[in-house]
């Protein structure tokens, strides 16, 4: 009978103690890219032929001529109404450019940018620079990778980060 009690008190202390335990949770394995993203707006791209990104940061400098595409917005349509339906969407112009500058590695240390250009009559844009500190989020939780965002902004008044 002694072995029957020290066997079920085994077996509930073991089954409290695993309760216990931190829950595993797992992280995604996405990496972000390490790119310095330039958009120029709506407003601003049509006069804006090429555009010259140059970004350092930790003491190394990267730079290239953009490949500007252009920009879209998502159109929501319909959704099915069952409870396990699904909703779609389009994409749609937005007018705006962008494009990406491809920095190897990313820190949360500041980067100096800097964006030259031309514009549509051949002209030069006005030379814009900013110096910034990139996003930084966790956003799968505390236990997950922190992950790091770069995304510029180009008006007619200028550099901003977005």
């Amino acid at each position: 009978m002694r072995r029957l009690w020290a066997a079920i008190a085994l077996t509930t202390t073991a089954a409290l103690w695993s309760g216990c335990e931190p829950q595993v949770t797992a992280c995604p394995a996405i990496a972000m890219a390490p790119v310095v993203s330039l958009t120029i707006t709506a407003e601003y791209a049509p006069t804006v032929k090429t555009v010259h990104l140059k970004a350092c940061q930790d003491g190394k400098c990267r730079e290239a001529d953009l490949d500007l595409r252009p920009g879209s917005v998502s159109v929501p349509q319909s959704c099915s109404p069952e409870p396990d339906g699904s909703c779609s969407a389009v994409t749609s112009p937005d007018g705006t450019r962008y494009g990406f500058l491809n920095m190897g590695t990313l820190t949360s240390s500041p980067i100096d940018a800097e964006v030259t250009g031309t514009d549509v009559n051949g002209g030069t844009l006005p030379p814009r620079t900013l110096d910034f500190t990139p996003k930084t989020a966790k956003p799968w939780g505390e236990q997950c990778q922190t992950t790091i965002t770069v995304s510029l902004l180009l008006d007619a008044h200028g550099l901003r980060q977005s």
